[in-house]
């Protein structure tokens, strides 16, 4: 079982940066692959950058250059640093998680985190 916990979120104007964070409980989050998901207003939920267990990484092409996924797992966290952020990139933001590699649905998710952008 792995519980996961998003923090970082907030209010930046457009150009700015944030980092998000995803803290995760468990002990199998070495071997989890990682996902940072978001959702805005009317709009489905998409998959923006994930990460595998060995920490090879895929991105959103709508993202891509401008925010980079990592996880450091030794304190079971994962990040998501958003550079360049657009008034576009508003929304909450999830972290998932999955067992060695993220499936369409992932089993185990955070509660989110707002991510506001100004223009």
């Amino acid at each position: 079982q792995v519980q996961l916990v998003e923090s970082g979120g907030g209010l930046v104007q457009a150009g700015g940066s944030l980092r998000l964070s995803c803290a995760a409980s468990g002990s199998i989050f070495s071997i989890s692959a990682m996902g940072w998901y978001r959702q805005a207003p009317g709009k489905q939920r998409e998959l923006v950058a994930g990460i595998t267990p060995g920490g090879s990484t895929n991105y959103a092409d709508s993202v891509k250059g401008r925010f980079t996924i990592s996880r450091d797992n030794a304190k079971n966290t994962g990040y998501l640093q958003m550079n360049s952020l657009k008034p576009e990139d508003t929304a909450v933001y999830y972290c998932a998680a999955d067992l060695y590699r993220l499936t369409r649905i992932p089993n185990y998710w955070g509660q989110g985190t707002q991510v506001t952008v100004s223009s």
